[in-house]
């Protein structure tokens, strides 16, 4: 009697869910899943719902430390207090240094947080960042195909500055980066427009964001050429204007000498990428002189034989495309997203310094830099050693020569390697 009862439990016993199926067969094909592109949805939907976890977990559990925070509710303080002469608006670490926008955004969630005196919602508010940040950074990725999954973990969950720069410290840079990467998806959707709107809104929280402006003029002219290229970069500068109008009305050259301070003197005590050098060097104009020289020498190579896969010349480029001796095909994904990721490294590797929080600024596209393709000389576990070397250089407080020197032999050994990549090589043959 018993043995029958086991035999009918068995007979209604029906098969197996589909669900569990496929994740057996995922099980079983786990290498394929952490190897190849075609799975980037999946890993990157897991890993994503891991990061809510992991900033719920970091939020509660590591204490939270005051740097700008307090300032940024204290210079825009002052302009809910009527104060629009951008140079009469300060905090506790100095002068208002940042666009409009940031103005705006941060007066947002000045009164969201209590005058920004409930910290625990705004670290929350920029988990909320981090996560919507994350998720158009794994569309670029999902759009162009190129990085193994399994990357991917390195990219958010195992960084512990990232996490530090969003929900720890609040700093202004994670803002911008965010609208920065909806303006890339809006490139990459083919809706230049709207994508250059957010792109001027990214610029106008914090001026880091002009390091893509080289890559974005040249993927505009050779979408559209020179004519129809100025409605747009028009935008742009109509955008800024509009933002900047109260501060500009009040005190124009305040506002733009302040909020774009291209020649801003940065501190030594706090740079990441040049401590191995005397301090009377990285103070010196000549100094800052020779790296802006290399950096405009840098992207004008790049211009001429890296970016420009065409048969056509650059100044050809200014032409409408329909008056161009050869057909201009459309932009593919990865063509812009080089493009505009690699006008921004070439920018972070010759800036005059950088800060802790700055890593943001180019944290996000180093899987894409590292395994887009064009590096292939590089052995996969080395390119992940690079990684894990750049991570620890930002990890080191305080900075020191043998972490800023290994900063920037990553950063050599990235830029020589898209340099010489096999497909910009391939490229540049075709054209001669």
């Amino acid at each position: 009697m018993a043995a029958g009862a086991v035999v009918a439990r068995k007979k209604s016993a029906g098969p197996p869910s589909p669900i569990w199926g496929t994740l057996r067969a995922l099980w079983k094909d786990k290498q394929r899943v952490l190897f190849k592109p075609e799975y980037t949805l999946l890993v990157a939907a897991v890993l994503w719902i891991a990061e809510i976890g992991i900033n719920a977990w970091v939020i509660h559990r590591v204490e939270y430390t005051e740097i700008d925070w307090k300032a940024y509710m204290d210079e825009v303080e002052g302009v809910i207090n009527g104060t629009y002469d951008y140079t009469q608006l300060k905090g506790d670490t100095g002068p208002l240094v940042y666009p409009a926008g940031f103005v705006y955004i941060f007066t947002v969630l000045y009164y969201v947080t209590g005058r920004g005196r409930d910290v625990r919602l705004g670290q929350y508010l920029f988990a909320v960042f981090y996560l919507v940040t994350l998720l158009l950074v794994f569309r670029i990725y999902l759009r162009t195909s190129k990085v193994p999954p399994f990357v991917f973990f390195f990219m958010c969950c195992a960084s512990y500055r990232i996490h530090s720069i969003f929900i720890l410290r609040l700093f202004n840079d994670p803002v911008a980066m965010m609208l920065l990467f909806v303006a890339v998806n809006l490139f990459l959707d083919g809706r230049w427009t709207l994508g250059c709107c957010f792109y001027s809104l990214a610029v106008s929280v914090k001026m880091n964001v002009l390091l893509f402006a080289p890559g974005l003029l040249f993927l505009l002219l050779c979408e559209f050429g020179l004519l129809r290229s100025i409605p747009r970069l028009s935008l742009c500068a109509a955008i800024q204007v509009a933002l900047g109008l109260p501060f500009l009305l009040e005190n124009p050259l305040g506002y733009v000498s302040r909020s774009f301070d291209l020649g801003r003197q940065f501190l030594f005590e706090w740079t990441v990428n040049w401590r191995f050098l005397p301090e009377e060097i990285f103070l010196s104009r000549y100094f800052h002189l020779a790296l802006l020289g290399a950096h405009l020498s840098m992207l004008l190579l790049f211009t001429l034989y890296r970016w420009n896969r065409s048969q056509e010349s650059i100044i050809a480029l200014l032409k409408d495309p329909a008056q161009r001796r050869h057909t201009s095909l459309k932009l593919t994904a990865d063509q812009i997203t080089y493009t505009l990721f690699t006008s921004n490294f070439i920018g972070v590797c010759f800036s005059r310094s950088l800060h802790y929080q700055f890593y943001v600024w180019y944290f996000h596209t180093l899987p894409y830099l590292l395994w887009s393709g064009r590096v292939t000389k590089l052995a996969p576990l080395l390119r992940v050693l690079i990684l894990g070397l750049v991570e620890l250089s930002w990890n080191t407080y305080p900075s020191t020569v043998y972490s800023s020197a290994a900063l920037h032999a990553c950063h050599l050994i990235i830029l020589l390697s898209l340099w010489y990549g096999e497909e910009a090589a391939v490229d540049l043959h075709k054209r001669k």
